[in-house]
């Protein structure tokens, strides 16, 4: 693989990949990563991709157009995620930037961890865990840690894509009646299309898998939580902005609904002292859906894929195009 005058091109990886992974890059490109467990700051990464013609970046790693006129020489960009409201996609394509993302290969982990979500929120293990720990169990008590059953509850699923069908199927097990939302209509076995607004008043567990866009953002606020049921729980392993922080925030508060069980944030890292770190009620984890060491070495070769096929000339395998 060249670029213009026999060098061979230049990529910056934001991130340090699996071994195996970034051996590959590094046979094929002119490497420069970042070798540190910490991110880069805006302001080194600015400087760091002046030279480069390819570039792969990690979710919360913002590619826009300030980015873009830092890099002139810039021709593709992989994200190592399913995710891409990093990217500025419509300003990548206007100067011929091409994107690609790492779909699928993330589904499985991704779905096994909204069900973990599901069964931590409704059996209390967080609050179960710190009672051992702390001292505070008792004698065996019938009253003690009541959570909630799984199985003949309605679950809620907001996306009906890959995710969100991974999660049904796994639902399905538990014996949950399963009601979702899907943008195109599609028969998966065990479940029945509504609309939003029925999705949130019969759901016991709602759980969200919707891609972030304009028209999802904040897409469950004030009067989303308020048609839930008192006794429901929330669930995201999609984005954190397609919630409403404040309002369920609030909403956990005030017992608008029972519960929460949050993988995704608006803003990441959630601080410590963020009144959702506090509340018994919800069970927070730091964006962990993909995280299985399996999973996210697929997803690392599959932004390198999407990278060397870009800089090769050919089109990306997870190629990301902007909306019209």
């Amino acid at each position: 693989m060249e670029t213009l005058g026999g060098a061979r091109p230049k990529v910056l990886c934001t991130r340090h990949l699996p071994d195996a992974v970034l051996a590959r890059l590094a046979a094929a490109v002119d490497l420069d990563w970042q070798r540190a467990d910490t991110p880069l700051s805006r302001e080194e990464l600015l400087r760091r991709v002046a030279p480069v013609e390819g570039l792969v970046v990690m979710p919360g790693e913002t590619v826009d157009a300030e980015l873009l006129d830092a890099a002139p020489h810039l021709r593709a960009v992989a994200t190592v995620s399913v995710g891409y409201d990093h990217v500025d996609v419509a300003e990548c394509t206007r100067r011929a930037v091409a994107v690609g993302n790492t779909p699928g290969v993330l589904t499985d982990a991704t779905a096994d961890l909204t069900i973990a979500l599901l069964l931590g929120v409704a059996r209390r293990l967080v609050e179960a865990h710190e009672a051992v720990v702390t001292g505070r169990w008792p004698a065996w008590d019938p009253n003690f840690m009541l959570g909630r059953d799984l199985v003949g509850a309605t679950l809620g699923i907001v996306g009906l894509g890959r995710i969100g069908t991974a999660v049904a199927t796994r639902a399905r097990a538990f014996k949950m009646e399963i009601v979702a939302t899907a943008r195109r209509p599609r028969a998966v076995e065990g479940v029945r299309i509504v609309d939003l607004d029925e999705l949130l008043a019969r759901s016991d567990f709602v759980s969200l898998h919707v891609a972030l866009a304009p028209e999802t953002r904040h897409l469950i606020g004030a009067a989303q939580l308020a048609r839930m049921r008192p006794d429901a729980v929330l669930i995201n392993t999609a984005r954190g902005a397609v919630v409403d922080q404040a309002a369920l925030t609030a909403a956990l508060q005030s017992g608008t609904i029972a519960g929460a069980g949050l993988d995704v944030f608006e803003e990441e890292p959630i601080a410590p002292d963020d009144p959702l770190c506090r509340l018994q009620n919800c069970l927070v984890l730091p964006h962990i859906g993909s995280a299985t060491a399996r999973t996210r070495v697929a997803m690392a070769d599959l932004a390198v894929d999407n990278l060397l096929a870009a800089l090769g000339g050919a089109p990306m395998p997870n190629p990301v195009v902007a909306r019209p």
